[in-house]
């Protein structure tokens, strides 16, 4: 069995195990393999985290800290395209959508602690995710 790590379409990434990899491609040319979070069968390949070899001979604290750093960054990109930047509104909204006084929909915002406890205490559920700017942001 061989393991590859797999993307779609849609950026949504997976792995997928096969008996080789002429399984895999044969899976893939007959759209058998299908991403797990939006059902899309165009199906590519990417890297593996294991598979990349630093240049310099780096340690694997090295590369697990380059693999973090590009996964953050994913992160923010996604944040940043998929949710409605409601700055220093986010409590307030983030209220008014449980409630629902507002539409639901993803937001992103900042607060104050006091502001947290008070969702907390509402009930509204909501994560603390640190965005890292990066100049190709943009671009990817």
């Amino acid at each position: 069995m061989i393991a590859f790590d797999l993307q779609c379409a849609n950026s949504h990434i997976f792995e997928g195990w096969f008996e080789d990899i002429e399984a895999y491609k044969s899976q893939n040319k007959n759209g058998l393999i299908r991403c797990p979070v939006c059902d899309d069968a165009t199906i590519a390949r990417i890297p593996s985290a294991f598979a990349i070899k630093t240049s310099d001979g780096g340690s694997p604290a090295d590369m697990q800290q380059v693999v973090l750093t590009a996964l953050s960054r994913k992160i923010s990109r996604f944040v940043e395209k998929n949710f409605d930047n409601v700055g220093a509104e986010f409590a307030r909204e983030a209220l008014k959508i449980h409630y629902g006084v507002s539409k639901p929909r993803n937001i992103r915002g900042v607060s104050t602690k006091e502001e947290e406890k008070t969702l907390e205490k509402e009930g509204v559920e909501f994560y603390k995710v640190p965005l890292i700017s990066s100049p190709d942001s943009e671009t990817d």
